[in-house]
């Protein structure tokens, strides 16, 4: 969210970009799907759009004909990026368009829009056709011995020259998707049975395609030529804006977006059921769910609302769903989980505490550890002058107090996953580690700047002090974080943020709504969270990958860049410690077995990424997978033989074992219905052990400065 204006109510809050509901249609019918046409107000919701982009966003980027080239390219790749549909000679007839797009637009004119729309249909309704032909010839009569192979990174290759280059494509496709299916045990009958049911479903998708589908596919198109956070939300998207299915609905929590013919998991809900599941992760694709002991449902290839709608569903019931891990190479390396839909309180997303408790020389150091899941406020509580109500600041405040009560020597503030929320909240929190100063820059489309800051003179905790971020932690929590590093309150360790650093607006339209990027954050040291993050002092294994997940990994993000610092008075006693500081904690990791655990996998996935051709040879295929399950194997049981626990035989019996909830080296979590993975908590127990070798050689002060920094 952030900055959200509705007519003249405006409320400031910060949080991880929304999901994308980019209703692409991949299903077409028999015949050519009969031609969609625009109506009156989409036409007008599109005059009105270029005119709000034009006078909004952040860079007041004029519709020309440089951008109506962008936004032509962008069209065709988000209507087929992997370029499996369009011919070279569809591409080359939209060229026609390149430069005119924007005076068409400006016009209220969509039919070369549609037409275009319409083409893809067609050619998709075609791909369907011969898939589905093939299909019915059998799958027993495909040849699994050759040595054919498939090439899954599309992006860039040449456009199809004509029906047999597809044929052949999608030959390949259906060939690879049956071996991966035989993979997972299922017989030729049922696999057959499954894909016919898969195509003919998208299929019957195609045939419900609507106006309004053409359009807001096209509008976030030119929506996001701009930035990957300016959208265009539809009636009926609108109400799904930013869907979780965990707070206004009872579901798993968890933020969706389309990915190609899958449904992607963008992040988690804090506090929601699949988060505390230990099940799911950023980037796993969902590709069947079933409801309790039903069957599973294939929803590959369908539209992003009807799967939210099977996912959603009353409190207490379960889905199961079948996912592709984030790390796959294809799709037989599947999962199933099973969760509990719930709905989420407010008191499940509040910040927890507990105390860690951490040996040197024979001494026993105590440190407390508060995890900030997100950075929330119970506004209405606020509103109705509830003295009691619900805040970040409110609760960390307390939980600060009963860990001084309990003696701790340092804290760690634990960020990881934290998405973001209320700019306020993330404001007066860092209010209570410093005494008075700015905390945030807010830079405006005008370039006017705002600074806000704590006015409080009052501490709550003045002691050794280290923050905890990773790739997921998004706009407030940067916010937080970057002030506290600017300041030198206390340390930052993990790895790179997510770099959003710029904030939106909900605009309403005659017709849905347009979110638009209208200002930009900046750190009072005067440089933007935006698109490069928060770099921690001390560097953890990343198990994100940063080019599929974060602000530099969309496309056309706004680009880091400077503004004049805030004046502020910084700390000093952790700046000149830094060197020794990554020294010591790059030894312990390369000793831990948790840490070479964790090194091992991002190793391994990176390895797994870099290939991207699959075999088309049964034998091979059944080869790659023993020696892919044996590799993680040996990770897993490399780390149990340090750890003194007993070897596993199989890579599905490490599987079992790392799940949560039957993982019996899991350690309590702050939230008594959640547990940590030991890999998780070895983040928990480095943070600590790194603000030792702060505190402990030599004995660390921190002390403000007495003169402002030049």
């Amino acid at each position: 969210m952030a900055l959200i204006k509705r007519k003249k109510i405006v409320v400031w809050a910060a949080a991880f970009g929304g999901a994308v509901f980019f209703t692409a249609v991949f299903a077409k019918q028999a015949s050519a799907p009969a031609q969609l046409e625009p109506n009156a107000d989409e036409k007008k919701a599109a005059r009105s759009s270029v005119v709000l982009l034009r006078h909004l966003h952040y860079e007041h980027r004029n519709f020309n004909d440089a951008l109506s080239s962008q936004v032509l390219d962008r069209y065709i790749k988000d209507l087929d990026g992997t370029r499996s549909y369009f011919l070279a000679s569809d591409i080359a007839s939209f060229q026609m368009y390149r430069l005119t797009l924007d005076d068409e637009i400006k016009r209220g004119d969509l039919d070369n829009v549609f037409g275009m729309y319409g083409r893809f249909q067609k050619r998709v309704s075609e791909r369907l056709d011969f898939v589905l032909t093939t299909l019915g010839r059998g799958v027993g009569k495909m040849d699994f011995t050759n040595h054919q192979s498939l090439e899954t990174k599309r992006d860039n290759v040449p456009w199809a020259r004509n029906t047999s280059e597809l044929d052949d494509l999608w030959r390949k496709r259906l060939m690879s998707a049956v071996i991966s299916l035989r993979l997972t045990g299922k017989s030729d009958e049922d696999i057959q049975k499954l894909l016919i049911k898969r195509y003919q479903n998208q299929l019957n998708n195609l045939a419900r395609t609507k106006p309004d589908d053409v359009f807001q596919a096209f509008m976030n198109s030119l929506a996001e030529t701009y930035d990957p956070h300016t959208e265009y939300f539809s009636p009926r998207s609108s109400e799904n804006f930013n869907i979780n299915m965990s707070l206004s609905l009872e579901g798993i929590g968890a933020v969706l977006q389309n990915d190609d013919e899958y449904t992607k998991i963008v992040r988690l809900v804090p506090a929601g059921p699949a988060e505390k599941s230990s099940q799911l992760a950023p980037g796993d694709r969902i590709i069947a769910i079933a409801q309790g002991s039903e069957d599973f449902v294939d929803v590959v290839g369908w539209r992003i609302d009807e799967v939210v709608d099977l996912i959603r569903g009353p409190k207490g019931s379960q889905v199961r769903l079948q996912v592709i891990p984030a790390s796959a190479k294809d799709e037989h390396q599947t999962k199933t989980v099973s969760i509990v839909r719930n709905t989420i309180k407010l008191e499940e997303q509040a910040a927890q505490k507990r105390v860690i408790e951490i040996t040197r020389n024979d001494k026993v150091y105590r440190l407390g550890v508060i995890k900030l899941p997100t950075f929330y406020a119970d506004f209405q509580g606020m509103q109705n002058g509830d003295p009691n109500y619900r805040s970040t600041t409110r609760d960390v405040k307390r939980l600060i107090a009963e860990l001084k009560a309990e003696k701790i020597d340092g804290m760690v503030l634990d960020l990881r996953n934290n998405g973001g929320g209320s700019l306020t909240e993330a404001n007066s929190l860092v209010g209570l580690f410093i005494e008075t100063g700015p905390t945030v820059q807010i830079r405006s489309a005008g370039g006017e700047v705002e600074v806000m800051g704590d006015s409080d003179p009052a501490v709550d905790y003045d002691g050794p002090l280290t923050v905890m971020v990773n790739r997921l932690s998004a706009s407030a929590a940067e916010i937080f974080a970057g002030a506290i590093q600017d300041y030198g309150r206390g340390l930052v360790v993990g790895s790179t943020s997510f770099g959003k650093g710029t904030v939106q607006s909900l605009r309403d339209l005659n017709h849905g709504q347009l979110k638009v990027t209208e200002a930009k954050f900046y750190r009072i040291s005067g440089a933007s969270t935006q698109h490069r993050g928060v770099e921690p002092d001390v560097y953890f294994p990343n198990v994100y990958d940063n080019k599929d997940i974060g602000e530099s990994a969309l496309e056309n993000a706004l680009p880091w860049d400077t503004i004049p610092p805030a004046r502020f008075l910084p700390y000093s006693g952790y700046d000149k410690q830094i060197s020794r500081l990554r020294v010591l904690s790059q030894q312990r990791q390369s000793a831990d077995p948790d840490f070479k655990y964790l090194n091992a996998q991002i190793a391994l996935a990176d390895t797994l990424k870099k290939n991207s051709v699959i075999s088309l040879n049964e034998k091979a295929r059944q080869q790659e997978q023993k020696e892919l399950d044996e590799k993680r194997l040996a990770i897993e049981n490399a780390r149990r033989q340090e750890k003194g626990q007993e070897l596993l035989k199989t890579w599905r019996e490490a599987e079992a074992a790392n799940d949560a909830d039957g993982n019996p080296d899991t350690v309590e979590a702050p939230d008594p219905g959640a547990k940590e993975k030991p890999e998780d908590e070895a983040y928990v127990r480095e943070a600590g052990q790194v603000l030792l070798d702060a505190v402990l050689a030599p004995p660390l002060k921190v002390v403000r400065s007495t003169s402002l920094p030049r």
